[in-house]
């Protein structure tokens, strides 16, 4: 049983990364239904570390950053030339709204890294070399997740 989500490559927050997770565990949840307790015989809802024994799959947010970063090192991998590597890389032109700057590619790029142990190192240098990226984006992949 294979549960697909389609997440568009766009920029996600925490709030959002917890949403997707709480409603993929929900969809879990509605699948297996309840299970016995041993101990005392009562039904109860599956809890989070349950519902990951029984669907062997990665978790979503785990798929999602890795993803992000196979992705960005693509992209990374460009001609410089190129439109899409201008847009990650290049720094926007003109005047920006008030208030904190709204959360770019690169900086979820660089926070993932840094989840890894990464955050220091030049990220489009590394991506260079596919090897070394491959081996990031699946330590991103089996992070755990809070």
């Amino acid at each position: 049983m294979n549960i697909i989500i389609t997440v568009s490559y766009y920029s996600i927050n925490i709030r959002v990364f917890k949403t997707v997770l709480q409603s993929s565990n929900m969809v879990l949840r509605r699948i297996f239904g309840p299970r016995r307790d041993e101990v005392t015989g009562e039904w109860r809802r599956l809890h989070n570390e349950d519902l990951n024994d029984l669907y062997s799959s990665p978790n979503i947010v785990r798929v999602i950053k890795s993803r992000r970063m196979r992705w960005g090192g693509y992209v990374a991998r460009m001609g410089e030339e190129r439109g899409v590597h201008r847009v990650l890389v290049g720094k926007p032109e003109g005047w920006r709204p008030l208030g904190r700057p709204r959360r770019r590619w690169v900086d979820n790029i660089r926070m993932d890294l840094q989840e890894v142990g990464c955050g220091y190192m030049d990220w489009i240098g590394l991506a260079q070399y596919r090897d070394r990226w491959r081996t990031l984006v699946s330590a991103v992949m089996n992070l755990r997740v809070p």
